[in-house]
């Protein structure tokens, strides 16, 4: 049991840690402080790269959006 409580406690702590790398656009304007529209601005100037991965279901990509931005170097 020991075992299992441990290898249990090591994948929780590894889970909090882990970032989320695919965001919809009103998850990534809550995460830069920005509006929703800015977004989609930022998508259309090529700013930032939408990547749509089905009908009607647009992700970007934080860690590309970060560096898009200038705000992480690559």
């Amino acid at each position: 049991k020991s075992v299992y409580v441990v290898a249990t406690i090591n994948f929780n702590i590894r889970y909090l840690f882990m970032e989320k790398r695919k965001y919809r656009a009103k998850e990534l304007a809550e995460y830069l402080g920005i509006g929703l529209s800015t977004v989609w601005k930022w998508a259309k100037e090529g700013k930032i790269r939408a990547h749509n991965i089905s009908r009607g279901v647009t992700v970007f990509d934080i860690e590309e959006v970060l560096i898009n931005l200038g705000m992480k170097e690559n």
